[in-house]
């Protein structure tokens, strides 16, 4: 008897050791990341300035398939807490609006009011936007004083242009370009995604479509021309969060404040040009960027 009562004893002090564990243990403030290297580093970004500045813990989930298709849903579910967004890809993709508000700041508005209602909501935009864009090398540039897609125009008919056959082929793309700045090509060629660079460098294309934020920008002998007649809507970038995940963790939304306006599309270009093209780690990459902007201490 006395050995059973031993026992007992040892039994709920153990019990009660792991039920104090279990209390003490801290949820972990989940973030998800679309599968492209922009999102990987902006997800790295979050996460260290979120350790930096608090005492939460993170857990993040890279490249989900599908993107917003799949990660919108599992952040209403409670599954994720946060993630990187473009406001016009919510626009469209969440929102399902056929027609484009073209004021960044009426799309914005229309955003919070319409996340408020889903339980989510937007803590800012962190300064640049993924948006499409022309590129030429800068031999290019400089041989024909270019620097607007109005200056492009000018001289459209001398040049080659080259492009994934999505965005040749859409009606709503190569076509409606040209119309709307009356550009005339001495030629068009189709290729893959992978190869537009490649075929831009070695001097087979004199102009191609691009995403104003890919890695290949950041070398120096290419030029992202101004859209100076506002042809491509802008795609800014920022974090969607669940409000509830914001009461239950008071110090996040300041956290998270804190890079609004801090990345530049040359910024974003560097650092994913520095993951892409010269192997570093985004984790690394993010933390650089950190350090940069006086975040954490180098």
């Amino acid at each position: 008897m006395k050995y059973m009562k031993i026992g007992i004893t040892l039994l709920l002090l153990a019990g009660m050791i792991l039920g104090i564990c279990a209390c003490g243990k801290k949820e972990s403030i989940k973030i998800a990341s679309k599968p492209m290297t922009e999102q990987y580093i902006l997800t790295e970004i979050i996460a260290q300035l979120i350790e930096e500045e608090t005492d939460y813990e993170v857990e993040i989930t890279k490249g989900i398939g599908g993107g917003t298709t799949n990660i919108h849903p599992a952040l209403i579910k409670g599954e994720f807490d946060l993630y990187p967004e473009y406001t016009r890809t919510a626009w469209l993709n969440v929102l399902k609006k056929e027609e484009m508000e073209k004021d960044d700041a009426l799309l914005y508005d229309q955003l919070l009011a319409e996340y408020d209602q889903m339980g989510l909501t937007w803590t800012g935009l962190y300064g640049f936007s993924n948006t499409y864009g022309l590129a030429v090398r800068k031999e290019t540039a400089e041989q024909y004083g270019l620097s607007t897609y109005s200056d492009l125009a000018a001289v459209s008919g001398e040049l080659i242009f080259g492009g994934n056959p999505d965005y040749i082929e859409l009606e709503t793309g190569y076509s409606r370009l040209c119309t709307a700045y009356n550009m005339e090509f001495k030629d068009t060629k189709q290729m893959e995604i992978a190869l537009k660079y490649e075929a831009l460098i070695n001097g087979e294309v004199d102009v191609i479509n691009a995403f104003t934020t890919d890695a290949q920008l950041a070398a120096n002998d290419l030029v992202l021309l101004t859209d100076d007649g506002g042809f491509f809507e802008t795609f800014l970038a920022g974090t969607v969060v669940r409000k509830d995940t914001l009461e239950k963790y008071p110090e996040l939304q300041g956290v998270l404040e804190k890079l609004n306006g801090m990345i530049s599309e040359e910024e974003m270009q560097q650092m994913n040009y520095d993951v892409e093209v010269n192997g570093k780690e985004d984790k690394e990459v993010a933390r650089q960027f950190l350090e940069s902007k006086g975040f954490l201490n180098q």
